[in-house]
């Protein structure tokens, strides 16, 4: 068979020099064979080990817990950004405002079905500002309160992954948005698509790999137990509701992570820890700044501290008390807050992996929310 460079005739080469006149080649006419082989025979064969391939996989990972679920990603966050309108409910803030409020629930007692802007172990921070900067928006904003991810200094994770998604939403592409339109039907139907933890990438991250001098390795991330759905709903998954393996790890992994890690060596500490103390007090300033200008403009927002349990409870209370953020960002703000253990019918929860409820007792607990925002927000 010809190869196609045998088409051209002359072919020009470029000049060393400018202006100068390219000078003029002939290239050899040349033949390259196609082996004679049973080319239709061989890509039956192909793709039928690719889709066993991907059927071994696709059983093995649901054989280990996994299931189909969307990918939290910035184009999913995105997608359910675009849904808010100005008068739009908005739920804002942590991971367990995911797993906690129930949309129906809400939608139910507050008369609009709430927008989930939340995001697992990030900031509310970029998400408020964002919506006190939207001159469009002068809705409602839940937000739910984890001191140590609410007061995250800059250049941490809970800041970045909340910074990426509200970037997202405003550069994102059509190729990107094209791109997420078409990953969610494969996702919601094949388990080994999990992003976050089923990579190359992320499955070397499971190697147990000591710490050593200079070089300390981050805490573990939770192992898959709840799904996502297009309105970004949280579900806990019922293996992680019942007493056993999977919940037990989880438990475990909260600790190292809600434990902060300690000052850097070549930092002195006195400078270090006033470095964090005027990061916070930056914080509450541009909180504060965020509610004022939300309410300028006739909106709302109501603070909500949500159920945790167990050795992580106890953790939380004792480095971040209540006395300290949570009553600083009430009384900074002005605003209203919910802190479950002020009632009866809030605290009697338990979370199964100290720090989401399961599926049905969110459900649950929406329902006896509902009252108290409604008082809250005036309604």
């Amino acid at each position: 068979m010809p190869s196609s460079t045998s088409n051209f005739k002359r072919k020009l080469r470029l000049p060393r020099l400018f202006f100068a006149k390219p000078s003029e080649i002939v290239p050899r006419d040349y033949e390259r064979p196609i082996p004679p082989l049973p080319w239709r025979g061989i890509t039956v064969v192909v793709v039928l080990i690719v889709i066993a391939a991907a059927s071994a996989w696709e059983f093995y990972c649901r054989s280990i817990g996994y299931g189909p679920t969307l990918n939290d990603n910035e184009d999913l966050w995105t997608s359910t950004r675009r849904r808010v309108k100005p008068e739009s409910v908005v739920i804002i803030g942590d991971s367990r405002a995911w797993f906690d409020l129930d949309l129906d629930e809400l939608q139910k007692g507050l008369g609009k079905r709430p927008v989930q802007l939340a995001m697992g172990g990030s900031c509310a921070y970029p998400v408020l500002a964002d919506l006190a900067n939207d001159e469009n928006f002068h809705g409602t904003i839940i937000c739910s309160v984890v001191p140590r991810l609410f007061v995250a200094p800059p250049g941490t994770p809970p800041m970045e992954r909340a910074e990426k998604a509200v970037r997202r939403a405003h550069t994102q592409t059509l190729a990107q948005r094209a791109s997420q339109y078409l990953a969610m039907p494969l996702e919601e139907h094949v388990a080994f698509l999990k992003q976050e933890e089923l990579t190359l990438d992320d499955l070397l991250k499971r190697l147990p790999i000591p710490n050593r001098p200079n070089a300390l390795v981050p805490p573990r991330l939770p192992p898959y137990f709840g799904t996502l759905d297009r309105e970004r709903r949280a579900r806990m998954i019922e293996e992680c509701a019942r007493p056993g393996k999977l919940q037990s790890t989880i438990q475990q992994i909260w600790l190292p992570l809600f434990t902060p890690p300690p000052p850097p060596t070549y930092i002195p500490k006195d400078v270090f820890m006033a470095k964090m103390n005027d990061a916070i007090e930056a914080r509450f300033r541009d909180i504060t700044a965020a509610a004022d200008k939300l309410r300028a403009r006739g909106g709302k927002i109501v603070f909500l501290r949500l159920p945790h349990s167990g050795g992580l409870k106890a953790l939380e209370d004792r480095t971040t008390p209540r006395t300290g953020i949570w009553d600083r960002v009430i009384k900074d703000t002005a605003a209203p807050g919910i802190y479950y253990e002020d009632f009866p019918e809030l605290s009697g929860f338990n979370c199964p992996e100290w720090s989401h409820l399961s599926a049905g007792d969110s459900v649950e607990f929406s329902k006896r929310l509902v009252p108290h925002l409604r008082n809250a927000l005036q309604l």
